[in-house]
């Protein structure tokens, strides 16, 4: 076990290395990976790697990809292993690792066939003896020199320090994780073939990634935690050569960055301080008015009211600050003073844009600010990023569908044209494998189904249909799970609707947990077109807030606005959602929370209400939280 020797690292029981930029990480791996592919070329030796299929791990592909054509890297002496696989399923199906190793990597560099092994997902009569193989052709190529992964393999909890190459049984957990590629749980396969917690240990470098406030709790537990059966990564203690790469969402829950006045001294900015402050009133249940000077010191943080305190004038000065950021007027309150507001009194009626990755996002995540902001007079526009038509249920097409057949003698539609195209798409979704693409013009009716759902939900909120955007960035329809990389032509797609309105306001998802990567991109997207907006004269004059989706909320020491909820708000939100009924009782993608998405939210906004009530503020039902970002 190998041990910081940087006293605000203590707590860590492994190397971790926080970036800024994933790709940065990305780069270090890949430039030792070339080092030591050529120091092996010298001795005519085969450098072996043991890689993992998941999506944490493709940014170092990429990298990997682009040394290759830049004829830095050359894989014709680099032997792979993959480390896991579903079994049994197909080898091409969309969903095994070997087709995302492919479509990631094997397909993009000089890798000859034989240098490629990849655990067999197709159905075998002895799986056991052929993992003996498996391990037999590990030790044959000199064992196993750098491991890349972010998980270990698919180890479930349970496993045993000595176990090798198997066949597992995945627990429901892991199957509901899974379920977003294929579809639906159901066809989700029940067993894997994986590489062992021994097999793993034995290499002799260990890359272990991780990437997004989704990691954040089960980085902690790793790298702070104790060795056990039911967390298999904690394994990785027992090596001697782990590097824990991260970025700084991931890194959120350690100790030096969560707490880091109990990791060593710190210099208390404003933030810092409410962070403090807060994670105290919890600890003891006290309201920030309440704390006293022993409390402060009794926990460790004695250097604070040294340096802000005495208690009494730090608590007034948190509390004031805290107080000042919750405001019933998301766009500003005309005619008031806004010197200790959020939002600036003016321009007043405000432009406003509400960016929404998906067309649900804006409901679920602050449908109570958008609906203050309509009744409160201000210009919204709504953005839809993508069409979430891959989140609609086959059989909601077909019900559709149904629909229009059963009602065109009613309308004088041509029934005959209605009944053929009804049969005709019920035939292609029969023979549709598990995962794969819709045709097009089933992707076309699920796109009219979340288009209808979202209008109807503006509709509701009092906002017109010449403010409703659906902009179906281009990256997103690919019909599949996989989505293309953010091109020129979708910023641009942001550009246009942002130089058209020219808006006071921007609000748009900061939410980086989303385990499908789509939010994160059209963050990407809009923050890069603004970014190349910063110069026009409009755009001087507007705030760009954040606001967090269905997994998790903001932090409350980092949240700048509060919008609080009454009961009735708190309905007509809920109502709002519902309008989008393909994604009501069931979502398609719901990650691993089974809740439905309005009783996230709920729950979400009222327990932000509690936590308020806690620190000493007024008693809400519900309060939405925003965060604005601030350019260079």
């Amino acid at each position: 076990m190998r041990l910081s020797s940087d006293f605000a690292k203590r707590f860590e029981k492994l190397p971790v290395k926080i970036f800024e930029e994933v790709p940065d990480a990305a780069g270090i791996i890949v430039d030792e990976i070339i080092r030591q592919s050529r120091k092996k070329a010298l001795h005519k030796n085969n450098l072996v790697l043991a890689l993992g299929a998941a999506s944490a791990c493709a940014p170092v592909y990429e990298a990997m990809v682009n040394a290759c054509k830049a004829k830095k890297l050359s894989f014709k002496n680099i032997v792979v292993f993959t480390m896991s696989e579903f079994y049994p399923l197909g080898k091409n199906e969309l969903q095994t690792h070997y087709r995302f190793m492919k479509e990631y990597l094997f397909d993009l560099v000089d890798i000859p066939m034989e240098n490629i092994h990849c655990l067999e997902s197709e159905e075998m009569e002895n799986v056991n003896e052929y993992c003996e193989k498996f391990e037999k052709l590990i030790e044959k190529c000199g064992g196993i020199d750098m491991v890349i992964e972010s998980q270990m393999g698919m180890n479930e909890p349970g496993s045993t320090a000595n176990s090798i190459t198997r066949q597992i049984t995945l627990n429901y957990n892991t199957r509901l994780g899974a379920a977003s590629e294929f579809f639906g749980i159901k066809d989700v396969p029940l067993h894997a073939l994986t590489m062992g917690i021994s097999t793993i240990l034995k290499a002799k470098k260990i890359y272990f990634l991780a990437w997004g406030d989704g990691a954040a709790q089960s980085v902690k537990n790793l790298v702070e935690g104790e060795i056990s059966a039911q967390n298999p990564s904690s394994f990785l203690l027992q090596h001697l050569d782990v590097n824990v790469f991260i970025d700084e969402s991931a890194s959120a829950k350690l100790t030096r960055i969560d707490t880091p006045w109990l990791a060593d001294t710190c210099e208390w900015d404003d933030y810092l301080t409410r962070k403090a402050v807060f994670w105290l009133c919890m600890k003891l249940n006290k309201p920030i008015l309440k704390l006293t000077d022993r409390d402060y010191n009794d926990n460790g943080m004695s250097d604070l009211i040294t340096v802000k305190g005495p208690a009494s004038a730090l608590n007034i000065k948190v509390f004031n600050d805290l107080q000042h950021t919750i405001s019933g007027w998301p766009g500003g309150k005309p005619n008031a003073d806004d010197s200790t507001r959020p939002e600036r009194a003016q321009p007043y009626p405000k432009r406003v844009v509400v960016f929404s990755p998906h067309p649900d996002d804006d409901v679920i995540s602050m449908g109570g600010t958008v609906a203050r902001l309509s009744e409160q007079g201000h210009e919204v526009h709504l953005a839809y990023e993508t069409s979430g038509n891959i989140a609609v249920f086959d059989h909601d097409v077909i019900r559709y569908l149904d629909f229009i057949r059963e009602s065109s003698p009613i309308y004088n539609f041509d029934q005959k044209t209605a009944e053929k195209y009804y049969h005709k798409v019920v035939a292609e979704l029969a023979k549709k494998h598990p995962g794969e693409a819709d045709p097009m013009d089933v992707r076309q009716i699920k796109t009219i189904i979340r288009r209808g759902e979202a209008r109807s939900a503006c509709r509701f909120l009092g906002i017109p249909d010449e403010r409703i955007n659906f902009l179906e960035l281009p990256f997103y329809e690919t019909g599949g799970v996989k989505k293309n990389p953010l091109t020129r032509k979708d910023i641009d797609i942001v550009k246009s609707l942002l130089q058209r309105v020219k808006p006071h306001q921007i609000f748009l998802a900061g939410d980086l947990a989303d385990p499908h990567g789509t939010h994160r991109v059209c963050f990407v997207a809009v923050i890069t077109a603004c970014k190349e907006l910063r110069d026009e004269p409009w755009f001087k004059d507007c705030r760009v807030w954040m606001y967090r989706g269905a997994w998790q909320e903001w932090p409350v020491e980092k949240e700048e606005m509060a919008v609080p909820l009454s009961p009735e708000e708190v309905k007509i939100k809920r109502e709002a959602i519902f309008k989008h009924q393909s994604q009501k009782d069931l979502p398609l993608f719901p990650g691993t929370d089974m809740r439905e998405f309005w009783v996230r939210a709920e729950e979400r906004n009222h327990n932000t209400a509690v936590l308020f009530d806690k620190l000493g503020m007024a008693e809400y039902q519900a309060i939405e939280l925003f965060v604005q970002y601030k350019f260079d």
